[in-house]
């Protein structure tokens, strides 16, 4: 009987130090299912990436810096060679004898590019290898009043492009011009060149007109032919 109290006392005490729990408003059960919600995803929009870019990062660094996912443009398969790259436009400086290419880059993975000039019927000549990122390059050692034919070539670990049927087809002069991986070059003369013609056939033309006037007076001094005085006294007997 004595134990009897001192239990309740004990049980007393505990149930005071149990805080009580309390009941749940509705509008606590609301931010619940609003936190389990899923949100949206982003949209994936494409990587800020330009075949025709000089100095292009490549895309798949790109992606892994930017913030957020972006796409990237299909490409061939690696196990394949590149396909050919797009020259576009060539800025000529004849009084300098060189020339500034730009091309696009393919649907196609691509280790280094390089640069085909043939002159004439001959072999042509190879400019040196250019990373991937490289979209621009000088020819230099142009002759003025010249014709060339230019190729830009892709490569990757397989194997290169192909510019055999298009170079043949710009040396012949047939084929689409603003399409391809090759153009044709017509380096125009010097302005200095154009003054010395100039020069040389207005100077070949005074001398063929003394020339005719001295033939001119020779032969009618060589003939005797009469004065016009002589001819009108004759002219009046």
């Amino acid at each position: 009987m004595l134990g009897s109290p001192c239990r309740l006392w004990l049980l007393a005490v505990t149930f005071s130090l149990v805080p009580r729990a309390q009941p749940l408003a509705p509008q606590d059960f609301e931010e619940e299912e609003e936190n389990e919600t899923p949100r949206p995803p982003l949209p994936v929009v494409p990587c800020d990436y330009d075949r025709c870019r000089h100095l292009q990062v490549p895309c798949q660094e790109l992606q892994q810096a930017g913030p957020t996912a972006c796409l990237c443009p299909g490409l061939s398969s690696p196990a394949q060679p590149p396909d050919p790259p797009r020259l576009g436009e060539v800025h000529m400086v004849a009084e300098e004898g060189r020339a500034v290419v730009h091309w696009c880059a393919p649907s196609s993975p691509v280790n280094q590019y390089w640069l085909l000039l043939w002159e004439g019927s001959g072999a042509p000549r190879k400019g040196p290898a250019l990373n991937s990122t490289v979209r621009r390059a000088e020819l230099k050692g142009l002759k003025p009043g010249s014709a060339y034919v230019l190729c830009v070539v892709a490569a990757n670990d397989v194997g290169e492009s192909s510019v055999t049927q298009a170079g043949r087809e710009r040396r012949e002069g047939v084929g689409d011009p603003n399409f391809g991986p090759c153009s044709r070059l017509a380096v125009p003369p010097r302005p200095l060149t154009l003054v010395h013609a100039a020069m040389g056939v207005g100077t070949a033309l005074a001398l063929l007109s003394c020339s005719a006037l001295v033939w001119h007076f020779c032969l009618r001094q060589h003939c005797g032919c009469p004065r016009r005085g002589a001819t009108r006294a004759t002219a009046g007997l």
